[in-house]
Formats: structure tokens, C-alpha cells, sequence
């Protein structure tokens, strides 16, 4: 019986230390979403076709597409359903800076600083990219027409690995290199900012639409 015990206590374990971790939900499970979703179309549609100054960056830039990100700064001013839409996110960005376990300090709180439409279009796609100056950063989608690019996401360790073997075609998602997030309309995935991500082609026949954001830290 003491030798069975000591053998127990002796056999060797795993722990998982510095994890990656990703805040995953859904705006359709809540009332009146097919009313927001809507709206939202809505909104991305008009800005596309009234933001001169954002179509020109995109050309310039050879978006393939159309974003508001580098044009546009006040969404949530522009139409109510943006306003909606923050405070929802509001609460999500919050629920999963206290899971991190975040200090904000007495008085600090997570703030909405940037939120921009992303319409890519078939074939369009975002390179592998991090979001500097930003705390937290995501997605919530409007449309994912099937072949919509799924959100792939890098594991931050990849850089340092060096010499490392690749990993089995069979390993679990928490063992992978790259993990792709499926969309669907609703759906919000939120992540810290300094994690790589990238948006892959768009395969389906009509556009991919969401709208991204940032949050900073507010002391």
C-alpha cells in the first residue's frame, strides 16, 4: 500500500503554462438579432457606397475590397445600429479582460478605440498581421456566404521554435502551429492584440463582410 502510494506521487505529469487564449460568442443566440444583422448590412452597404475617401485607399492599396480602416475613425456616431453594436461588444471585451485576469487599476476600464467594415471580396484575402497599440482586438462577421476565408490564427511561440519538428497532422488543437476559426453571422472572436492572424481567401462567390475592433486600455 505505501509502495502503490509513493508510485502514484512519483509518475510524471503535464501542465499547460502561458496559454493562448481566445473569447468566443455569438450575437444570434440574443433578441432581435435578425433586426441587427440587418441594420448592419445596411450600414456596411451605405458606407461602402458613400466613403470616396476609404474606396480610394483600397485602390491605392490594392484591397481587394472594401474596409473603412483607414478612412473612417467615429463608426459608432455615424448609425445607431454602431452604437448597438459597441455596447454589446462592450461587454463581451470585458468579460474576457477579466478572464485574463487583467489590473486596470481602480479606475481603468477597457475602451473602444477603433472599429472599421471589412467587404472582402471572392478571392480577396489579409495577410498574417498583429495589432500594435491595442490591448484586445476581433471580429464579429455579417456575412459568410459558404467558401467565406475562416480567421487563421499563429501560435506566438512559432518565431522561436527553431529547430523544432512540425506537428502531427492529427494533433490537438492546443499542440497545432496555425488554428482556423470557421465565421458565421454573429459569431465574435476576440483575442489579444500582439497574437498574429490573418484572413484567408475568400472562396465563396459573393462578399465576406465583417467589422473588426480594438480596444485600449483606459487607466
Amino acid at each position: 500500500m505505501i509502495e502503490g502510494s509513493r508510485l502514484a506521487r512519483a509518475m510524471p505529469s503535464i501542465r499547460t503554462l502561458f496559454a493562448t487564449r481566445i473569447y468566443e460568442a455569438s450575437l444570434a443566440d440574443e433578441p432581435g438579432f435578425a433586426a441587427l444583422l440587418g441594420d448592419l448590412m445596411d450600414a456596411c452597404a451605405m458606407l461602402a457606397a458613400q466613403d470616396k475617401a476609404g474606396r480610394a485607399w483600397c485602390k491605392a492599396n490594392a484591397y481587394g475590397g472594401y474596409t473603412s480602416y483607414a478612412s473612417l475613425d467615429d463608426l459608432p456616431t455615424r448609425a445607431t445600429v454602431f452604437a448597438v453594436l459597441k455596447r454589446r461588444l462592450d461587454r463581451h471585451a470585458a468579460a474576457f479582460g477579466e478572464a485574463l485576469a487583467f489590473d486596470l487599476g481602480p479606475r481603468g476600464r477597457l475602451k473602444l478605440d477603433s472599429l472599421w467594415v471589412s467587404a472582402l471580396k471572392p478571392g480577396a484575402a489579409h495577410s498574417g498581421h498583429i495589432h500594435p497599440h491595442s490591448v484586445l482586438s476581433g471580429t464579429i462577421y455579417v456575412a459568410t456566404p459558404p467558401g467565406a476565408g475562416g480567421l487563421r490564427l499563429e501560435d506566438p511561440r512559432l518565431p522561436l521554435m527553431m529547430a523544432a519538428p512540425p506537428r502531427r497532422f492529427d494533433a490537438k488543437q492546443d499542440a497545432r502551429h496555425f488554428v482556423t476559426l470557421a465565421p458565421a453571422p454573429g459569431a465574435v472572436f476576440i483575442w489579444e492584440s500582439w497574437l498574429r492572424h490573418e484572413v484567408l481567401a475568400n472562396r465563396a462567390k459573393r462578399e465576406r463582410i465583417s467589422l473588426s475592433f480594438n480596444y485600449g486600455w483606459s487607466a
